[in-house]
């Protein structure tokens, strides 16, 4: 069977042998909203656990609205319109109201990024500024969580009179799902907050694992960091893989996204009866495939489903190759995994991005894994504890030689938009 899976802006195809495919893991079919304007006005007209946003907007002298990065494909141009007008017809001049792009750990959002983010009209109309972690003097400290991570929030959005947060809802790699309490940590949380945020203590933890809310420990903690911070009004959305808004999450912090999260499993999770030999992955294509580092969170959706010792083949395009700076040059000079990950439990040896070369040493300690890029030179491949491949099929052959005629394969084409699980295994 022709697989198409998703990459850049386009797909690859993979052909995989009828006998030997255990299925493709796709999103549930789920039917796009009629009208998204008119969605998302009654949500923030009768949002969940919360007064209308137009009510909380009453009296209040600024406004900060939070959004995703270029890194997430949350349609801003749809949502922000009617909140913009909300604050506006509350009183609140567009000369006090602020964009702030939640970039966590990542670089800024500028120019035709920007416009291809928000649009021209909201860009050449309102104050839009990015969040820097790295610039501890734009940050205010507000004290120690229960576990003692120090906490410091960006301080633009802090001096905000009203605090909005939005996003977008799909399974994450460590958080259980991405959208309300990530807008602000790691979205707007110093690098200082984020050396425990992404330390080996939280990352190592069984249950910071994909679709898992209920005993995750980076989940408690953000929550937790989200209400130091305070959120008035969060506005979350769902998606189907044509990028058209399937549901639309408005209100309290917590209520909301935990309504959204309830939502998005219910259209995410597919289960395979049990572990496959192999798994054939994309990471959604763009904008999630820019960079190897983006791309790994692919490889993490497939790891659920691959038995030990097995497969996993990852397609992404890395138009923007490997990713950061200190994550290439982490990547580079890293020769052997598991001292790695043991290093990191050594405070000095932090360094900018180090998680998610974590993430792709706990996929290596229990599969190989294939990757077929574009973006990548394929000489630089060999340092990214991957098996190069020049065309995917290459790697589908090799597969077949090494488990056998009977080797069973998943794909996923839409990667971590899918909450891939075995059938009745919980963590």
């Amino acid at each position: 069977m022709q697989v198409e899976m998703r990459y850049g802006q386009g797909t690859v195809t993979v052909d995989i042998p009828d006998d030997n495919l255990a299925g493709v893991l796709e999103t549930a079919p789920s039917v796009p909203l009629d009208d998204v304007d008119i969605a998302v006005q009654e949500a923030i007209s009768q949002p969940i656990s919360s007064p209308s946003l137009a009510k909380l907007a009453e009296g209040r002298d600024s406004a900060c609205i939070v959004i995703s990065d270029i890194t997430r494909p949350v349609p801003n141009k749809i949502i922000l319109p009617p909140i913009l007008n909300t604050l506006e017809q509350a009183g609140i001049s567009r000369d006090k109201i602020t964009i702030l792009i939640a970039t966590g750990i990542h670089r800024p959002n500028e120019g035709k990024e920007l416009e291809e983010m928000v649009g021209r009209s909201i860009m050449e109309s309102f104050r839009i500024v990015n969040h820097f972690s790295q610039k501890q003097e734009t940050h205010t400290y507000l004290g120690k969580t229960h576990s003692e991570t120090p906490v410091y929030i960006d301080s633009t959005y802090l001096a905000a009179d009203l605090k909005i947060v939005t996003g977008l809802i799909e399974p994450h790699l460590m958080a259980g799902y991405s959208g309300g309490r990530k807008a602000i940590c790691p979205g707007l949380a110093s690098v200082e907050t984020m050396k425990i945020m992404h330390g080996p203590e939280l990352m190592e933890h069984p249950k910071s694992a994909v679709g898992i809310l209920d005993g995750n420990p980076f989940h408690m903690e953000a929550t937790e960091i989200a209400l130091m911070a305070g959120v008035d009004f969060n506005l979350n959305v769902a998606i189907d893989k044509e990028r058209q808004i399937t549901g639309v999450f408005a209100g309290e912090l917590v209520e909301s996204h935990l309504k959204g999260t309830q939502f998005v499993e219910s259209q995410a999770k597919v289960t395979v009866a049990s572990p496959v030999d192999a798994v054939v992955v994309s990471s959604a294509g763009y904008p999630l495939d820019t960079t190897f580092y983006q791309a790994i969170k692919g490889l993490l959706t497939a790891v659920e489903i691959v038995k030990q010792g097995g497969s996993i083949l990852l397609v992404a395009e890395c138009s923007e190759g490997i990713g950061s700076k200190p994550f290439t040059d982490l990547l580079f000079k890293t020769d052997d995994l598991t001292a790695f990950v043991e290093g990191l439990y050594n405070p000095a040896n932090f360094v900018i991005d180090q998680w998610q070369l974590e993430e792709l040493a706990k996929v290596a300690r229990k599969t190989d894994i294939y990757f077929y890029t574009d973006g990548i030179p394929y000489q630089q491949r060999s340092k990214l504890f991957v098996h190069p491949l020049k065309n995917p099929q290459d790697g589908i052959e090799d597969i077949l030689k090494r488990y056998g005629n009977d080797a069973q394969f998943a794909a996923i084409p839409e990667g971590p938009y899918v909450l891939a699980k075995i059938e009745g295994v919980t963590v």
